[in-house]
């Protein structure tokens, strides 16, 4: 008979969780104003908020954090650190920081002024965020196919060029790069085809543009690749990422992911003159050119995270325990964002609480419930997170409305996903009865969704 899958690490370190009852989540959760990112840890039974510096680092990880060297100026950590990234991704200069948005701060400190357009995919909350703090605009040129949840489609995460090729043509003048997401998160996790990354790296030559990878889940696009693409089956993750990189000019890291490492980002490029500009902004921001916000042992630990992750193995466990928890999800009729996306499954709040109405925001809606119900923490990639249109102020509710279940790295056995699984199909059971959602009684102007204040109607 065929073994069963069985994970590619065994467990060697075990941290403590607890339950809680009913009355005490209400509780807490009134306390923080209905809003899941203000809920202290330890009020959290299962916590898939983020997969964002939450992994389980291996044994050579915390091997190498041991012999960081912390020297302030031209530390060895930095340069293992920056020899491992050019070896998976091409790019020879490099600007370390503290995480991926600190990475986007600096770059786009650099690159981005008031009236600019980014076209892209997606963005994500904090990319938008520094592009719209610049008063400059970020153009969804997301292929259709995402918005249909249901949908069964290999790379929902593209690019669609014709969008691209409009936006560059009707303002090619105010555009300083394209920019890619992968794997697109937004769009519930979704990768990109190879053969999509070489049709934007064609069309941004065509306009004469630079192209930027937003890579936090590069390894898991590399996956997705390998085993949906044509020509791919049998080269490796690191050669599949090679040719990735080989299509932008420039990339930004929150290492918090696919490096499986707590704290770390860094922006890679070729481009001298990027570097150059950006390595100022970075000692102004970050700290000195060879640590930039990090310890030597962060380093360490980010170096031999992305050699250990650029690996089949290590990501096909990752991967196959998302598609676990859409099985279960499958088994229960929950509509998700077909097919499981790299890092999380994102279900189709809207399509759950039928009768929550979307100035309600159903999906927060749903993270409350699913809170409520089992102290599961997820977090809403949807109407609150969009933000509000920096022009109209108006709420921007166009976009999906989904509920992140976020799965961390090497730390939740598949009994715990059984959990997740059982406590939102006993949400699902009684949505006729959720008829009402949340309200807003303060916002912030930018990037609202992490200090909101809601109230439950």
């Amino acid at each position: 008979m065929n073994l069963p899958f069985a994970e590619a690490w065994k467990i060697k370190m075990v941290e403590p969780i607890r339950k809680s009852t009913r009355q005490e989540r209400e509780n807490w959760l009134k306390t923080a104003n209905y809003n899941v990112f203000q809920l202290n840890a330890q009020e959290v039974y299962i916590d898939l908020l983020t997969d964002s510096g939450t992994g389980a680092m291996s044994d050579r990880q915390w091997g190498a954090m041991m012999v960081g060297d912390e020297s302030y100026a031209g530390a060895t950590s930095f340069h293992f650190m920056r020899e491992t990234i050019e070896k998976i991704t091409g790019f020879k200069y490099v600007v370390p920081t503290h995480q991926g948005r600190a990475a986007e701060n600096v770059l786009f400190s650099v690159l981005v002024k008031a009236g600019d357009y980014v076209p892209g995919n997606s963005h994500f909350d904090t990319t938008k965020g520094h592009i719209e703090s610049r008063k400059a605009f970020a153009i969804d040129c997301t292929v259709d196919d995402a918005k249909d949840t249901q949908k069964e489609a290999p790379f929902k995460g593209n690019v669609d060029i014709a969008k691209l090729e409009k936006v560059l043509a009707e303002h090619n003048d105010k555009i300083p790069f394209v920019i890619v997401t992968i794997t697109n998160n937004t769009a519930g996790g979704q990768p990109v085809s190879m053969q999509n990354l070489r049709e934007v790296r064609q069309i941004a030559d065509k306009y004469n543009k630079p192209v930027v990878f937003d890579s936090a889940r590069f390894a898991e696009n590399a996956y997705f690749i390998k085993m949906r693409e044509d020509g791919y089956q049998n080269k490796t993750i690191k050669a599949i990422c090679r040719e990735i990189f080989s299509y932008a000019d420039c990339m930004t890291m929150s290492a918090k992911k696919d490096a499986i490492v707590n704290m770390g980002g860094f922006i890679a490029t070729n481009k001298q003159d990027w570097y150059d500009r950006a390595k100022v902004v970075g000692i102004v921001y970050e700290g000195y050119l060879t640590y930039g916000g990090m310890n030597g042992r962060d380093m360490n630990a980010l170096a031999v995270g992305l050699d250990e992750n650029t690996e089949f193995d290590n990501l096909e466990t990752r991967i196959k325990q998302v598609e676990y928890l859409a099985k279960k999800l499958d088994e229960y009729g929950i509509p998700y964002q077909r097919p499981a996306g790299g890092h999380a499954i994102f279900v189709d709040a809207p399509k759950v609480l039928t009768k929550v109405p979307k100035e309600e925001f159903p999906a927060q809606t749903l993270t409350v419930e699913l809170y409520l119900e089992a102290g599961i923490r997820g977090c809403e990639i949807g109407y609150l997170l969009a933000d509000r249109d920096p022009v109209t102020r108006e709420n921007r509710f166009g976009g999906l409305d989904l509920l992140r279940l976020a799965i961390p790295r090497r730390v939740y056995t598949d009994n715990h996903i059984d959990v997740v699984a059982a406590a939102l199909k006993n949400v699902f059971d009684r949505r006729e009865t959720i008829t009402r959602g949340v309200k807003i009684v303060w916002e912030a102007e930018l990037m609202r969704h992490f200090t909101v204040k809601l109230e439950r109607l």
